[in-house]
């Protein structure tokens, strides 16, 4: 499916929840992650990832496809008075020197790249003992729950395209594929790790957050995600009319050195 993410790159910047605190707080303590380090984020968006690693000190470059996306990273990152270069780059050919970053880090889109080539492009920049981090803060659909009756209503205005990171693991938020991806790149020393946080969203904040989801902005038409969005608050009148929403994400994180 074409997705452009540039489309719905405001409500993508707003309401799309970064990762939590818990996750950096694991890449310092288990040292994958240092104050001072040369860190690369691949397939960056809005810079959720690039500016958590920013505030704790490290030295960011960050690119995405996406010029818009980019831009509206440029502008959140200057808001907070970070310093991160932010480029227009595919993570598959980054155009950047070799073994010159200490970590890669790929947050919630290694499934949109040409994993292998994503890989061994990250082995090229990465120094001896370096860390590629591919990590993903995902939804999950519980029996019931928001995130189930949200998919389903997505469906009805696009049945036809199955999102590819489904396949993947989406949906029970890991990705054993991944493993493969960097093992066949020649990485080694591979862990992994997950843990569960719930993020609490207003009624706006969850509906831009749903109308930022690859089934609905990126791809529908301005006059679709309108209508999209108009079912998707009635659903909510009837449905779950009690803000604010606390609903259930998973982290999962793999680690590989090269």
């Amino acid at each position: 499916m074409q997705v452009d993410f540039g489309r719905t790159s405001d409500d993508y910047a707003r309401h799309r929840a970064g990762f939590p605190e818990a996750f950096f707080e694991r890449l310092l303590r288990e040292g994958i992650f240092h104050p001072g380090q040369r860190v690369l984020d691949v397939g960056a968006g809005t810079g959720t990832l690039a500016r958590g690693l920013a505030k704790r000190g490290g030295e960011v470059t960050a690119l995405d496809l996406s010029e818009s996306m980019v831009e509206s990273a440029r502008r959140l990152s200057a808001e907070e008075g970070l310093s991160i270069d932010f480029r227009v780059a595919p993570a598959e050919r980054t155009g950047l020197p070799s073994e010159s970053f200490g970590l890669v880090t790929a947050g919630t889109c290694w499934h949109w790249f040409d994993r292998a080539a994503a890989a061994r492009e990250a082995y090229r920049v990465l120094t001896p003992g370096g860390r590629l981090v591919i990590a993903h803060f995902d939804w999950l659909p519980l029996p019931g729950n928001i995130v189930q009756v949200v998919h389903t209503l997505i469906d009805t205005f696009n049945p036809s395209q199955v999102a590819p990171y489904v396949e993947f693991g989406h949906d029970a938020g890991v990705y054993p594929r991944w493993f493969q991806d960097v093992a066949m790149a020649g990485f080694t020393g591979l862990e992994s790790f997950t843990f569960d946080s719930a993020v609490h969203y207003s009624r706006e904040a969850w509906r831009g957050r749903v109308r930022a989801s690859a089934k609905v902005g990126p791809v529908l038409s301005p006059d679709e995600v309108a209508r999209f969005d108009a079912a998707h608050a009635k659903l909510l009148d009837g449905r779950f009319p009690d803000a604010p929403f606390a609903v259930p994400h998973r982290v999962f994180a793999l680690v590989a050195t090269r």
